[in-house]
């Protein structure tokens, strides 16, 4: 299984911080936050990682991680030219990515405290189709709202004035390699981006669509309250091993 961290975006919330850097190399605990995406892949046996991200980013993140081997998996890199999308970044992986392999894609800014590991064997066990991970909220209006159905999720609702539930799709994804086709089939949405909750939906259709409800904590740090209450969460987290001997 491939593993993709999506890294662009602007991160508008957190300026004027992000004017200078991108908001996935912001420190949050001991650690810049990607650290924590490419530690929980590594955690969980993927050892083969797509990183996207900006082109005026691009050049930091090859200086600070190079190939990976300090991690002891092997990490590459793609260019979104222009914000455009979850969707339009995570085609950016089809290149590497076989036909009939998995993939594993996290938001760089979603931490999280569950391991991934048995998730991962249980998405290989799984023959197609795609998974999402899910966590309760206390307004689910500012996501995607999943609608349920037994084990499969019937559609996600992007932003319901009335959800359906108290759950939010949270921005970890697995995938089979029909995601790319199916991203060809969409359309940008009415703010020009591509969304994931598009190609989501049309494995929902199908009835491909499988879930897990998150255990422990997660954060979408992409505000200020967010990302402080993230640097509160993992302040002490466990001495990651980069090779760097700090």
């Amino acid at each position: 299984m491939k593993g993709v961290i999506l890294a662009g975006g602007t991160g508008t919330r957190l300026r004027p911080l992000t004017q200078m850097i991108n908001k996935h190399l912001l420190p949050v605990g001991k650690y810049p936050m990607i650290y924590y995406a490419i530690e929980k892949l590594r955690e969980a046996g993927i050892s083969d990682i797509l990183l996207v991200t900006g082109k005026q980013s691009a050049a930091l993140y090859i200086d600070f991680l190079g190939s990976g081997k300090n991690w002891g998996v092997k990490i590459t890199y793609k260019i979104q030219e222009e914000a455009g999308g979850i969707a339009e970044a995570l085609e950016l992986a089809e290149s590497i990515v076989h036909p009939g392999e998995k993939l594993i894609v996290l938001l760089g800014d979603n931490l999280f405290e569950s391991s991934l590991t048995a998730y991962v064997k249980e998405f290989d066990m799984q023959p197609d189709g795609a998974k999402v991970f899910l966590k309760a909220v206390d307004d689910p209006r500012r996501y995607g709202v999943p609608v349920m159905d037994g084990e499969l999720i019937k559609r996600i609702d992007e932003k319901p004035e009335n959800p359906q539930s108290s759950y939010c799709v949270t921005g970890i994804y697995m995938y089979d390699s029909s995601v790319f086709g199916l991203i060809k089939g969409i359309e940008p949405s009415a703010r020009g981006e591509m969304e994931i909750t598009d190609v989501n939906n049309l494995y929902a259709a199908k009835g491909k669509l499988t879930y897990h409800i998150l255990d422990g904590w997660w954060i979408d740090a992409g505000t200020f309250p967010s990302w402080y209450e993230a640097t509160e969460k993992l302040r002490e987290y466990p001495k990651i091993n980069t090779g760097d001997g700090q």
